[in-house]
């Protein structure tokens, strides 16, 4: 869902019922049915009405065709399901199953935030198979098989002056293949801005397929040393590696709105619950980035159904009506949501279920600003 989407949904009244559970496992037909029938109860017993509990399991009977491990959000109101969607990978943190005026938003926003789009490569030097994958997402979001010549494609050992015509002519033959792909290549960078290239197979190929990018098209490349376009080839080093990449950006992305945040003494930014209220009641922000964890804590915020949409306490609410008492988490993300920032979350969660979570302390949300103060910024300067 698209974060106009997103807001559209915001807008509309309550209350809500909130689902962010495993998607469907291997299990036996009976348990899976026993884990749906235990959603909905616990739903009802959060104060669900019995049409959005039942809306809600009957949705998640509904494969969505994801492997598992995967991770359903679903929302529903009024006994409708107003979204459900799931993403590729294990749940981050526990289950939450709620009912309340407005609908939970972290668990969904945590996964759309980590949703990158990249593009998968799998080269030889008679071709490429082409993927522009957005991760989470469990499909291509487009896909291409470039085919080229395989006339004379094998170098020969003839010997004298034919042998190296054929090997000139071969050579010739992968350059011009490998330049057709990077054609390929150039036009999805272009059209989709992917934040990298994963690129695996044949040792030569990817090395013409290189060498016809651009700087700025190489500097994306990540460069996986595994033939995975050959019959029968193990993908698990690309996986890996697209893995890692991913990991990277995210982590580079959370380091680059913290430093944005902070440059010229801070003019651009706002940290704190303090500063990061006062940004979004301006509609200032640009980007929002909040700690996974202050679902953990217990401050709150007011939700307000007009703008300023989030307040401290009612004097803040500039004639807005109070929709409810929230976690301030959730109420700085709503916020966000309706006057079109971007929202980040930030987790460190254990994936393994039996695995330590580090202990730390809640970290401030932080915000990059629209334009900055104007009194800040000429100290600044």
């Amino acid at each position: 869902m698209s974060d106009r989407g997103l807001a559209d949904l915001l807008s509309r009244p309550g209350p809500w019922a909130s689902a962010y559970v495993d998607g469907p496992g291997v299990l036996p037909q009976v348990e899976e049915e026993a884990l749906r029938r235990s959603v909905r109860e616990r739903l009802e017993q959060a104060g669900a009405p019995e049409e959005d509990a039942a809306a809600i399991e009957a949705a998640l009977a509904t494969r969505n065709g994801l492997p598992s491990p995967s991770t359903r959000v679903v929302l529903a109101s009024g006994g409708r399901v107003e979204l459900d969607q799931g993403f590729v990978g294990a749940r981050v943190g526990p289950e939450r199953l709620d009912h309340a005026p407005v609908p939970t938003l972290l668990p969904l926003l945590r996964h759309l935030g980590a949703a990158i789009r990249y593009l998968v490569v799998e080269t030889s030097r008679d071709g490429a198979d082409i993927h522009l994958e957005t991760a989470g997402r469990g499909h291509s979001d487009a896909d291409a098989e470039i085919e080229g010549q395989t006339d004379d494609i094998t170098k020969v050992q003839a010997g004298g002056w034919s042998h190296a015509a054929y090997q000139r002519y071969a050579e010739n033959t992968w350059k011009s293949n490998q330049e057709e792909v990077a054609a390929e290549v150039s036009e999805l960078i272009r059209r989709h801005h992917p934040q990298f290239v994963a690129l695996s197979g044949d040792v030569r190929a990817r090395q013409l397929l290189t060498d016809a990018l651009t700087d700025t098209e190489r500097a994306l490349i990540v460069d996986v040393d595994a033939h995975t376009r050959a019959d029968g080839a193990d993908s698990a080093e690309l996986d890996s590696a697209i893995a890692r990449s991913l990991e990277e950006r995210e982590r580079s992305t959370v380091d680059e709105v913290r430093d944005r945040a902070a440059a010229d003494s801070g003019s651009g930014g706002a940290t704190g619950l303090e500063e990061v209220i006062a940004a979004l009641q301006q509609a200032r922000v640009e980007t929002l980035l909040l700690d996974g964890r202050m679902l953990d804590d217990e401050r709150t915020l007011l939700a307000l159904d007009a703008p300023p949409w989030v307040a401290g306490d009612e004097s803040e609410s500039l004639g807005a009506d109070v929709v409810a008492r929230v976690h301030a988490a959730e109420a700085l993300a709503r916020a966000a949501i309706l006057t079109d920032a971007r929202v980040l979350v930030e987790d460190d969660e254990p994936t393994a279920e039996d695995a330590p979570r580090e202990s730390r302390a809640v970290r401030d949300p932080v915000a990059v600003l629209r334009w900055a103060d104007d009194a800040e910024a000429s100290d600044a300067s």
